[in-house]
């Protein structure tokens, strides 16, 4: 009896393991060397005055001052509004938070056609479910979009007011905001743009219908156990005993809890969070998902069991197997995903922080920089290496425009892995030394070198909103600033964080940047070559800081050279006509080559990126 439990064991384990390594490096053909736009709704287009947020609405948590308003789109960042003011002195402490800027959804529609002459082929929206905050990673639910991205927030309140919020699914109701999403959808299909939204399923906000309910019914709520709750609230004192664990110690962001034995998360929002997966993916349950979301990108998501993730990816894979899932990795993400059955990752550890050690802070040299991203690439399968997120900055840092600004002299480095990414000082809230000014025309081009490497290495370039516009900015809050679009003035930034007047700094929309940006999307979507996984280190010259490699084979072999120096430099280079098909500079006169066959030089200027054929 017990040998035959044994076997029937190891059949169930091995059964089991041939089904998740099915599922692992789950890559749809859409998702190679995707371009992708991330939009932070709240601060892309204000394309519906009319569902601007109100004081009430928002829920917010400081003090009841007079005054609130959503904040101008285009006036000067750091000047604060006499609300914010009655609150505190702090810029950063009292009021940015609570801004409001009226994005929505409306003005991701209105731009679409923008993405798509732009080049995009890929859009990740920051949280658009219901949720308190301008960023929305403390959601009221799941299966609602935020009803001020919509064209009848009172409405929507109404109905989820009335509609008595649930976990099942046959009570849910759709929205106004949740039709219009539904829109969006088909407007971006309709232009070839794939659509992937942020799940956050390790924790919600306060707010969250579930948590609500324990906070009005303590331990008698149906969701009680939904959470790890340390203390219920006694009613019959006028103290508020609810105590729960929430994410990073906040009591505002509560965590789900996991099962018995911590390998799963608990039964009860685990089944809510697939029936909201369900929804998005396929609206109308049909069987067919054309009508949803083309994919996910998992907040935090190694907070939350593996099991639950493998479990969540069958699942969504088994909706639409041409979808793509990626999770917030800030390290190796490389065993993780074959745990997981994630499809790629957002590429921070073998991309932007081996970018940002070479590229950005010049504190490495060329060979140190081809070592990185050889090691840190080739621990993924080919596939894999196609659809990682190659991006430098995000929500959660500061812009690349101002890494460059503030870019590391001084050599070495404090955190030798990360490279000082996104470390504590990356923002003038933290550090006051931090410099807030635009780019000068030198730091462009170094800008310019790291969107070249963006278009032409292994992988899915992705750009953060805005960095085609030119705007620049530290890290949370200032890497949120409202888009510039250029029928819209924006004021002259002439104020710092302390209120003090500076020299005065343009953030309209910049035709110059934005040429540039175009015109490389261009060249990674227009050359196969950059599509694929071939990718060859032919010289990387640390007397020269100069950096040179191979993309794609045969006759779609191209060739990518670097130069980081400030200086002009000449290098040795095999090609087959010598064409320069791509220069940051704009200038294709500017790069000379001379000699013949194999035994040609490239004479690069200072701070330039060539393609060549």
């Amino acid at each position: 009896m017990k040998s035959s439990v044994l076997i029937l064991a190891v059949f169930i384990s091995v059964v089991h393991a041939e089904a998740t390594t099915s599922l692992l490096n789950n890559v749809p053909e859409w998702g190679k060397s995707a371009v992708w736009y991330q939009i932070f709704p709240e601060r892309f287009r204000n394309g519906d005055p009319s569902n601007d947020p109100t004081r009430e609405t928002l829920e917010m948590h400081f003090p009841n001052v007079g005054g609130w308003r959503v904040t101008p789109w285009t006036g000067d960042y750091f000047v604060r509004d006499e609300w914010e003011k009655a609150i505190g002195e702090s810029f950063y402490e009292n009021g940015v938070f609570h801004r409001r800027y009226g994005g929505d959804l409306q003005g991701v529609i209105d731009k679409l056609d923008y993405l798509q002459q732009l080049g995009v082929t890929a859009l990740k929206l920051n949280p658009v479910f219901y949720g308190r905050s301008q960023h929305k990673y403390d959601g009221n639910s799941f299966h609602h979009i935020d009803p001020n991205f919509g064209p009848d927030p009172e409405g929507d309140f109404e109905i989820i007011r009335n509609g008595g919020e649930t976990a099942d699914p046959a009570t849910w109701q759709w929205t106004a905001a949740d039709k219009l999403f539904l829109e969006l959808i088909k407007k971006a299909h309709e232009r070839g743009i794939k659509v992937v939204i942020d799940g956050v399923f390790n924790h919600t906000g306060r707010d969250f219908f579930a948590f609500r309910d324990i906070r009005i019914n303590g331990e008698k709520s149906p969701y009680a156990d939904w959470f790890t709750i340390q203390s219920f609230d006694d009613p019959g004192t006028r103290r508020n005993e609810l105590r729960v664990t929430g994410w990073a110690g906040f009591f505002t962001l509560p965590e789900f809890r996991n099962n018995e034995d911590g390998t799963d998360l608990h039964a009860g929002p685990k089944q809510y969070i697939f029936d909201a997966t369900k929804r998005w993916m396929d609206p109308d349950g049909d069987g067919d998902p054309e009508d949803g979301i083309d994919g996910w990108r998992l907040d935090v998501s190694e907070e939350v069991p593996d099991k639950f993730w493998r479990e969540w990816n069958e699942l969504v894979f088994k909706i639409n197997p041409q979808a793509i899932t990626i999770p917030e990795v800030w390290t190796d993400a490389a065993d993780y995903l074959k745990r997981t059955g994630f499809s790629a990752a957002m590429n921070y550890y073998a991309f932007a922080m081996p970018v940002k050690a070479f590229l950005i802070d010049n504190s490495i040299k060329p060979s140190a920089f081809g070592d990185l991203l050889n090691q840190r690439r080739d621990q993924f399968p080919a596939n894999v290496q196609l659809a990682l997120w190659n991006l430098t900055d995000s929500h959660d840092t500061d812009r690349v425009a101002q890494m460059v600004v503030n870019r590391n002299t001084a050599g070495r480095y404090k955190n030798q892995e990360k490279f000082d990414y996104d470390e504590p000082g990356n923002s003038a809230r933290s550090n006051p030394s931090y410099q807030i000014r635009r780019p000068n025309r030198e730091e462009r081009a170094i800008q310019r070198l790291v969107a070249l490497f963006q278009v032409t290495y292994v992988g899915a370039p992705m750009f953060y909103y805005g960095v085609e516009a030119g705007i620049w900015g530290g890290d949370d809050p200032d890497c949120r600033k409202p888009m510039a679009w250029p029928d819209l003035q924006m004021e002259i930034e002439q104020m710092d964080p302390l209120g003090r007047e500076r020299a005065g700094d343009d953030p309209n929309f910049d035709e110059e940047v934005h040429d540039f940006y175009s015109r490389a999307i261009a060249l990674h979507r227009n050359h196969t070559a950059f599509k694929t996984p071939e990718f060859a280190i032919l010289s990387a010259e640390d007397d020269k800081n100069v950096f040179v490699y191979s993309r794609g084979a045969g006759e779609d072999l191209r060739l990518v050279a670097l130069n980081r120096s400030s200086e002009e430099q000449t290098v040795p280079v095999s090609v087959r006509d010598g064409r320069v098909l791509f220069s940051t500079s704009g200038d294709a006169g500017s790069v000379l080559i001379t000699g013949e066959g194999n035994a040609r030089l490239l004479t690069l200027p200072p701070l330039t990126g060539v393609v060549l054929q």
